[in-house]
């Protein structure tokens, strides 16, 4: 990570740095390096970035691959099942429109795998409950995951954390 010391004032962020020096007249393009920096006054100097910084990130990380895995499909009874927004919400109305057929009632259901599977509203109702069982394991992965991170003291410790799922 740079940081970027001018007039005494160190600066995160070219941005930053662009915006002090520009209350002096200094107008500095984005494209400007650290040569050009440098003969303008500003001193260019790579820092380690802070381990919140990197542990936070990590954390975000983990969290978009446990929420990525909470909606693929889901296997049941020797076929795929889509299960994002829109599939959850075909599974509701489906399993309401089979209850109210009685006992027995079937739909033909296209699968994630484009297969025609004749299914019942229990069977629709028990992909819902092997989705609950992926997404408890999947959390317990990610807070296990997390808590490493946490305790993780380097970035190379924090970058070697893998979630287990």
């Amino acid at each position: 990570m740079k940081t970027y010391t001018y007039k005494d004032k160190t600066y995160n962020n070219l941005y930053d740095l662009s915006e002090a020096m520009g209350r002096d007249g200094t107008f500095i393009p984005r494209t400007i390096s650290d040569t050009g920096l440098e003969q303008l006054g500003v001193n260019v100097a790579e820092t380690e970035e802070p381990i919140e910084n990197i542990r936070a990130r990590k954390i975000f990380e983990l969290k978009r691959q446990r929420d990525a895995a909470e909606v693929e499909p889901i296997a049941y009874n020797g076929h795929l099942y889509d299960y994002d927004s829109k599939a959850r919400d075909r599974i509701a109305a489906a399993i309401i429109a089979l209850e109210l057929q009685g006992e027995g009632a079937t739909i033909e259901w296209t699968t994630a795998d484009n297969d025609d599977a004749v299914v019942t509203a229990q069977n629709l109702r028990m992909i819902i409950a092997s989705v609950a069982a992926r997404s408890n394991k999947l959390h317990t992965a990610y807070r296990a995951a997390k808590a490493q991170v946490e305790a993780a003291s380097t970035a190379e410790e924090v970058e070697a954390v893998i979630m287990n799922n």
